[in-house]
């Protein structure tokens, strides 16, 4: 629960005691420790009673509680100090939703003239609110950063509006020291910078690596830490993502998956170092691709081909708009509405279905899938069979690389229970892992961290300049595929090969270009992990 309600009549009160808020040591305050993890703070008036019904503070919310000794001439010589930092949601008046806003409470412990006593006083207040704050860990899926962890940051100062480095200096380092979480930066001089010390660094001196950057500096660090000798144990080190560039599409996943209100901007970058703060991670999943050159990449975001990979590339010129860039760029394309002819095949997914992610396939115009077996058109034309879930990749073999066991050579075709789309003209193709390919562009609103599925969009020939723009309204609030209209189609596979019939637009992985050819890829369940809000 966050945002403290009152006791509960239910809960237990675990610690009590009366103590001098500072720093004026003038106003008494009673403050309760309930296992329902609120600290309850009541003033008292100068007869010892409490003047007002009192507030309470969410202990989920907290990042940091320590106990220190008087530092100043000024200070009682016996008294100890305990300070609690919480970062709960308020609604500003200058904002649309809901932000964190940090609240932070001193507390003078000068119950005896012992100062060890008082000491030990407040080191039990201290233990007690850090195991009541620490996330509860469900299913054996999460795992948690241990405390005074120490991280890698890799920090990209010119990403986005060329901001990053003093967002980490005034926004985030302060929120890292109240979390008691080291860290050694490294600054990148140079593209590949990243993909360099991942590859090479000596990981087992951090507990996690942070990302100070837009999308593309983790791509890079994903792709070193997958050419290291030791990849299955690297790959598995907690990464996290601080949004310092213009797209921040992982970042605004996070915060979507969370189920907090949209925010961006430094907002944005507030709850992402406050996931961090609190050290809960989660498995993501990674998309295998390889291209007709002999190239292998690993993503963790997107791969693009057409409209919006045009977007995002040819936007690059307008990169100190942040991510306004998109809009820019997108009414430019939008004048003159290019055509990309090509080839796409994919392995239809078995997603499972909720009632908080289903999509009712009368509000949508989805391509073919297992459950709905009448409407796909396979490659040898005959009506398939439903497809069995795959096992949960990585398939890791002691002496190998990880091997894509979905996938054929490109000289073959694509095995029989492979769809093939029958149209080969298209505006635009997007397989994409996580919600959100923007702040402000919501592609794949179901997805989540790990659901094992690549969520494939694409739009055919046909559609009018004036639909591409309803399109792109509509993906700003997730709405796009109640369109329904017959050119946007829609389905979660488990691999894809794309197969273009001429070298025209941009492809591209993770937000980063590539060349112009084949392409195939597969999705590998659970096989990073990421610091997450859920």
């Amino acid at each position: 629960m966050e945002g403290g309600s009152g006791q509960g009549a239910s809960e237990e009160v675990l610690l009590s005691g009366v103590f001098r808020l500072v720093p004026s040591l003038k106003v008494n305050c009673a403050l309760s420790l309930t296992s329902g993890a609120e600290l309850l703070v009541r003033r008292l008036d100068s007869a010892g009673r409490s003047s007002n019904a009192g507030s309470a503070l969410s202990l989920s919310t907290c990042v940091g509680c320590y106990a220190f000794q008087g530092r100043s001439a000024s200070q009682q010589p016996a008294a100890a100090y305990f300070s609690v930092v919480c970062y709960p949601f308020k609604r500003g008046w200058w904002y649309r939703g809901e932000c964190r806003q940090k609240v932070a409470k001193t507390f003078c412990v000068l119950a005896s003239q012992d100062a060890e006593e008082n000491r030990h006083v407040a080191e039990t207040w201290v233990r007690t609110i850090r195991e009541l704050s620490a996330p509860h860990l469900e299913g054996g899926i999460h795992g948690l950063l241990p405390q005074k962890c120490q991280v890698m940051v890799l920090l990209n100062p010119w990403s986005g509006a060329g901001e990053a480095l003093h967002l980490f200096t005034s926004q985030v380092q302060p929120m890292l020291t109240e979390a008691s979480i080291g860290f050694h930066k490294f600054v990148t001089e140079k593209h590949n910078h990243a993909w360099d010390l991942a590859r090479e660094e000596d990981m087992s001196k951090w507990d996690a690596v942070v990302i100070m950057a837009g999308d593309g500096l983790l791509h890079e660090v994903i792709n070193g830490l997958m050419e290291r000798p030791d990849w299955k144990t690297a790959i598995q080190k907690p990464l996290c993502i601080l949004p310092g560039g213009s797209g921040n599409a992982l970042a605004a996943s996070l915060n979507h998956y969370a189920s907090k209100s949209h925010v961006a901007k430094e907002e944005l970058l507030m709850n992402c170092t406050y996931f961090l703060c609190k050290g809960l991670h989660a498995p993501m999943d990674l998309v295998s691709l390889r291209t007709a050159s002999g190239k292998r990449l690993f993503s963790f975001l997107s791969f693009g081909w057409g409209f919006v990979s045009d977007v995002d590339i040819t936007s690059e010129r307008y990169r100190k708009l942040g991510s306004a860039r998109f809009t820019v760029g997108t009414f430019q394309l939008l004048t003159s509405l290019q055509v990309y002819k090509g080839r796409l095949s994919y392995l239809p997914a078995e997603v499972q279905s909720s009632a908080s992610n289903s999509l009712p396939p009368t509000e949508v115009n989805t391509c073919p899938s297992p459950q709905h077996p009448h409407w796909v058109s396979t490659a040898n034309g005959k009506s398939p069979v439903n497809i069995l879930p795959q096992p949960a990749s990585p398939l890791l073999k002691e002496d190998s690389v990880l091997e894509d066991s979905l996938l054929v050579p490109f000289e073959q075709p694509v095995p029989k229970h492979w769809t093939v789309v029958p149209e080969e003209e298209f505006v635009s193709i997007v397989g994409i892992q996580q919600s959100h390919l923007g702040t402000d562009f919501i592609i794949a609103p179901t997805a989540k961290l790990f659901d094992d599925a690549i969520h494939l969009f694409y739009v055919t020939a046909g559609i009018s300049r004036m639909g591409m723009l309803r399109l792109f309204m509509a993906v700003e609030k997730g709405n796009q595929l109640a369109l329904n209209s017959p050119h946007v189609h829609y389905v979660p596979v488990k691999a894809f090969r794309l197969e273009p019939l001429e070298p025209k637009g941009f492809m591209t992985v993770d937000g980063e270009v590539l060349t112009c050819e084949p392409v195939q890829g597969q999705i590998h369940n659970r096989l990073a992990r990421i610091i997450s809000g859920s």
